[in-house]
């Protein structure tokens, strides 16, 4: 579980963050969703420690995040947030080679290059294990970055929009495979989605956030209703129901 006490964040005189406190449970798809701005993904890169607490305590299955050792945050969560600039003359093999890091330190064995191969296969990247980054399409790096996280196979996936340069297809496969993850590997994934119906689809856990704080949060059937989501993004939304689960209504 992660557990948020009271963070607050601030850059220079503007404040990001107020007062979040949250269990996000294990075994979980955590969807983190509002409007531009509303500190979704800052708060999911404190809690990645890609920046440092201000005020407040950060907990991950009882290890404080601004406490724990880095070799051992590494070992328990993945990080893949939205700014990635890596060397364009990495290899896609390569790039999600450094996945392994944590297990290895520069020592790869031959059950970090089978992560890898697997990582390649589960994101259809195979064919393309020998391309350079700047000779795929960027929906095909994004991929690659994805795959690089998984191979790092960590209890706990922290993504950034994650669904950024992937079409329909791609994006429903990865929502697809996130969530075999939970069910299947027992993984917990926490995951910023901009598309409403991404959540809608496909998490178990909600955390509704606007103006730096949480609105709302937990299934989504109750948190994904009209009132609740017109507040949230300031403009009519209706939702109904597809197969059992909440249908967001807002292209009309």
């Amino acid at each position: 579980m992660i557990e948020l006490d009271g963070v607050c964040h601030d850059i220079g005189s503007t404040r990001i963050l107020s007062d979040i406190s949250a269990e996000i449970p294990r075994g979980h798809l955590t969807a983190l969703i509002g409007p531009n701005g509303a500190g979704k993904s800052t708060l999911l890169r404190l809690i990645g420690r890609l920046e440092s607490v201000q005020r407040g305590r950060i907990e991950i299955d009882g290890l404080d995040v601004a406490q724990t050792p880095s070799a051992t945050l590494a070992r328990r969560m993945a990080v893949l947030g939205q700014q990635t600039a890596i060397s364009s003359r990495l290899r896609l093999s390569e790039l999600v080679g450094f996945g392994r890091w944590p297990h290895h330190h520069g020592r790869p064995r031959d059950i970090d290059r089978a992560a890898v191969e697997t990582a390649l296969q589960v994101f259809g990247l195979s064919p393309l294990a020998d391309r350079f980054l700047d000779e795929v399409s960027g929906g095909q790096a994004q991929r690659a970055y994805l795959a690089m996280t998984f191979a790092q196979d960590t209890d706990w996936l922290l993504l950034d929009e994650p669904l950024n340069n992937l079409d329909m297809s791609h994006a429903r496969g990865l929502m697809a495979r996130l969530s075999d993850l939970v069910r299947r590997a027992g993984k917990s994934v926490l995951v910023v989605v901009h598309e409403v119906n991404y959540a809608a689809a496909w998490a178990d856990h909600i955390v509704a956030m606007k103006q730096g704080r949480i609105v709302a949060e937990g299934a989504p059937r109750d948190v994904l209703k009209d009132g609740t989501l017109s507040m949230l993004y300031d403009t009519p939304v209706a939702v109904t129901q597809h197969e059992g689960r909440p249908l967001v209504l807002h292209h009309y």
